[in-house]
């Protein structure tokens, strides 16, 4: 999938691939800075956060460093039959930016198709899980206190300028849940100044940074945060385990009450059955598996209750898998493992190539009719229809198919 965000990325970075992705603190400029207003505006974020109902912990808002209660910046709609809803007090909120404050929405991409779009095509830059969180600061305001993510990020600066600085981390390869609290920031500062429109910077996980506009006076900055969680060895013991329930012999009862010889047969039996483990899922396994067995993301279905779809997407988490044998296709995705005749190879790969892809376009490059090849692929979670929204999020961001 080619995006302009991820083109833009790379060469900002100097990078020629996401394998630098974590490795270390880089900062650079995108050359066309005139993609960022295409992402996001401040306008469109708070027409956004006034259209749905929100509330903490995706939406927060921060003053002089401390996060308000909802009730400054929330109000409860009651509908005529008497439902409440939180949503944004669009007054209280317009005055908290006036006098300076900090806007935060977490996963914009779950309700943006922009952004869905701009996540998809980075998750399938990256093979990892991605989501974009937003920050609209105004005037003075302060953000966040110096911390650290769990996971690498990739941060755009959209609009306007911030101040930031950026240390090292005080712990290596620190974790969310971890066998030692990571609580004293390192005093090696990596890098201190200010991002402005179409700036990138990577940030890998541990590196402790803190963003404000304490020195910046009357303005405002808009920029987002591309968060990359990364497999480590925890996990991939994880899944391992979880494979453990295939074998008989991990699923029967420890021996608490046996003689001393039969509970070190049977811990001898499980650690045989580890080791047996761990080599028949190697790590490359697990990490294929974690790509096909996710599950589609929601998206519009209508059945073909308003006539057939005349154009397509491919949804997938992760670039869907293609193998052949002989005169077969196997495409493993989203959860499903699906053959098909090599016929179909030309239009099969169009439609999944995560662009938009008409069928007339799927026609021609099959030579033949496609539509029951466009049902199943959209029935099995792997393409959507290509709603107006879907199509919108893709224009000056994404080629079209065809």
């Amino acid at each position: 999938m080619r995006h302009l965000l991820v083109q833009a990325i790379e060469k900002a970075l100097d990078w020629s691939g996401p394998d630098r992705l974590g490795q270390g603190f880089v900062r650079g400029a995108m050359d066309d800075p005139a993609i960022c207003g295409r992402l996001l505006t401040p306008t469109r974020l708070l027409d956004t956060v006034m259209r749905r109902s929100l509330a903490p912990p995706q939406l927060r808002c921060f003053r002089k460093g401390d996060e308000l209660h909802p009730d400054a910046y929330l109000t409860h709609q009651v509908t005529r039959r008497g439902q409440t809803l939180p949503v944004a007090n669009m007054d209280r909120l317009g005055q908290l930016l006036k006098s300076g404050c900090t806007l935060v929405l977490d996963a914009l991409d779950s309700f943006d198709p922009t952004m869905e779009i701009a996540c998809r095509a980075l998750q399938w830059w990256s093979r990892e899980l991605t989501q974009v969180n937003t920050y609209l600061t105004t005037n003075d305001a302060a953000g966040f206190s110096l911390h650290w993510d769990d996971h690498d990020v990739v941060i755009v600066q959209l609009a306007g300028e911030k101040s930031w600085e950026v240390r090292g981390s005080s712990r290596v390869a620190p974790m969310y849940r971890d066998a030692e609290p990571n609580d004293e920031p390192s005093p090696d500062i990596v890098w201190s100044g200010t991002m402005q429109a179409g700036d990138v910077m990577h940030i890998p996980r541990g590196y402790w940074h803190q963003a404000t506009r304490t020195d910046c006076g009357e303005g405002f900055s808009l920029h987002v945060t591309f968060g990359f969680v990364k497999r480590t060895g925890v996990d991939w013991l994880n899944w391992v385990a979880d494979r453990s329930r295939e074998r008989e012999w991990f699923r029967h009862d420890l021996d608490r009450w046996g003689s001393p010889d039969d509970q070190f047969a049977q811990q001898c039996g499980l650690a045989d059955g580890v080791s047996g483990l761990l080599k028949t899922y190697p790590i490359d396994t697990y990490l294929a598996a974690r790509e096909q067995e996710r599950q589609p993301p929601r998206h519009v279905a209508t059945g073909g209750v308003f006539g057939p779809p005349e154009a397509v997407i491919c949804v997938t988490d992760f670039p869907p898998h293609i193998e052949r044998e002989g005169t077969m296709l196997t495409v493993s995705a989203a959860g499903r493992r699906i053959t098909f005749t090599d016929t179909v190879e030309p239009a099969l790969r169009l439609l999944l190539s995560g662009r938009p892809v008409t069928v007339t376009a799927a026609t021609e490059a099959a030579g033949t009719s496609v539509t029951d090849l466009v049902q199943v692929l959209i029935k099995e979670g792997l393409c959507a229809e290509l709603t107006e929204a879907l199509s919108s999020a893709c224009t000056d961001l994404l080629p079209p198919g065809n």
